[in-house]
């Protein structure tokens, strides 16, 4: 697996990643909230790529894993910093970006960043707007009152410790949404979804299926997978994704 490299970014923060040299378009895999590149997802991505002679980066936001600051300090709007820094200095030429839960608004926002960068698009269970439309439409009155009192509040997950969502999380995503203005993807896109997911639901990933325009858009719903989408046959399904969209750009 090696050592883990450090890339510290125009704003400051110091970035953990791993990168596998090969022939491109490099497939980046872009992590969940509070994940890290040490996930099933990525690291099975890792090993196909090195067998395959492909391209490949993994890394850690800020916040996140063995990169530097503390999770509750960050926004999406930090994380897209650190994405497109990731990219920009580590890789060139043509990318496949890999997003997974949040990683999937991550490449949506880096879509837009830079298209002409990305030959293709494919996302796992993808988040778009969960700040907006997940955390902030379903906050209860008290939960707002907390929020504007103490600057945070601390919600449940059913796949790892609570999340403590801040202030500045639910301000900055309001600028970061995707779902709201024309979302152009002219490339090669696949979208995974599993039916028992309780985290990101099947609706959301219609929403965005049906808002996003492009020549070449699927997406998967996969019976009783749920969020981690890391078993056997959710890999194989990860990678034959990834294989159609290269396929389609040979």
């Amino acid at each position: 697996m090696g050592d883990t490299s450090f890339l510290t970014t125009r704003q400051g923060r110091k970035l953990a990643y791993h990168l596998t040299q090969g022939r491109g378009p490099c497939v980046v895999f872009l992590g969940g909230l509070k994940s890290d590149m040490m996930g099933t997802k990525a690291v099975f991505l890792e090993e196909w790529a090195q067998a395959q002679g492909r391209a490949f980066l993994r890394f850690d936001y800020s916040g996140h894993g063995e990169s530097s600051g503390s999770f509750t300090d960050g926004c999406i709007g930090d994380w897209a910093e650190d994405t497109v820094e990731a990219v920009a200095e580590l890789t060139e030429g043509p990318i496949l970006p890999v997003g997974s839960s949040m990683g999937g608004w991550q490449a949506l926002l880096l879509a837009r960043s830079m298209p002409k960068r990305l030959v293709g698009l494919v996302t796992i269970a993808a988040a778009p707007d969960f700040t907006e439309d997940g955390y902030w439409a379903n906050f209860t009155d008290a939960q707002k009152q907390q929020l504007a009192e103490t600057g945070q509040v601390e919600l449940p997950s059913d796949y790892m410790e609570p999340y403590i969502i801040t202030g500045r999380m639910i301000e900055d995503g309001r600028k970061q949404l995707v779902l709201r203005d024309d979302l152009e993807l002219p490339f090669p896109v696949r979208f995974l979804q599993g039916t028992a997911d309780t985290a990101v639901s099947v609706e959301t990933a219609v929403r965005l299926l049906e808002h996003a325009t492009g020549p070449d858009m699927q997406l998967k719903l996969v019976k009783d997978a749920d969020h981690r989408f890391s078993d056997g046959p959710c890999l194989d399904l990860i990678l034959g994704a990834i294989e159609e969209v290269l396929a389609a750009n040979t």
